[in-house]
């Protein structure tokens, strides 16, 4: 009730109501955090380029699509893509390859989703430089890395950074975290099946 209540002003009045200004000194705690996390972290650069994909809005914005997209993409212009993963809901504290056989348990659900239709090789880890390492130690082959959901994952370097929202838009304030972490934007079709074709 209330986070359906918090979402109905943040992505649906034209106007910040009080309510929501309440929340700006969280905002502006989160950003300086967020800076201060990025400022702190020294990001490990893999072999190979790395392109995060992320959304800067709760829920359901298609990056899980666009990453599939990505992956097909990558694999149709003659490129050899890896996804790396946090797999939440699995139980990897280490980096694990995501095998057609896994269960969201081990793995999480959106990596086995992943692993299922893209068809390339997926390794879930907390730790997505980790995953990435390992990814390319046991695919040599792979030539760039997809990290699904990793934005505010500072510790794994990129080359590309995506930030996807869908048709509800960023909510007020632009979601300024987010945006002053990425380097690109991608609008997702909200409340369509196909997300980019």
């Amino acid at each position: 009730m209330l986070t359906r209540w918090l979402q109905r002003q943040w992505f649906e009045q034209r106007r910040l109501s009080p309510a929501l200004w309440l929340l700006l000194p969280l905002m502006c705690l989160f950003i300086c955090l967020a800076a201060l996390k990025r400022y702190l972290t020294k990001p490990e650069k893999l072999s190979v380029p790395v392109i995060v994909v992320g959304n800067i809005t709760v829920g359901g914005a298609g990056k899980t699509p666009l990453t599939l997209w990505l992956a097909q993409q990558l694999s149709v212009r003659g490129l050899r893509p890896g996804i790396v993963s946090r797999g939440y809901g699995g139980a990897n504290a280490s980096p694990r390859a995501v095998t057609l056989a896994a269960s969201p348990e081990q793995v999480g659900d959106e990596p086995l989703l992943l692993a299922r239709r893209s068809g390339v090789p997926v390794w879930v880890a907390r730790d997505r430089a980790a995953a990435g390492r390992a990814l390319l130690v046991a695919h040599p082959e792979v030539d760039v890395i997809l990290c699904d959901d990793g934005l505010q994952h500072t510790r794994l370097a990129r080359d590309i950074e995506l930030a996807v929202f869908d048709g509800r838009g960023a909510g007020k304030w632009l979601a300024l975290a987010g945006w002053s972490a990425a380097r690109a934007f991608v609008a997702t079709c909200y409340g369509r099946r196909h997300y980019l074709q």
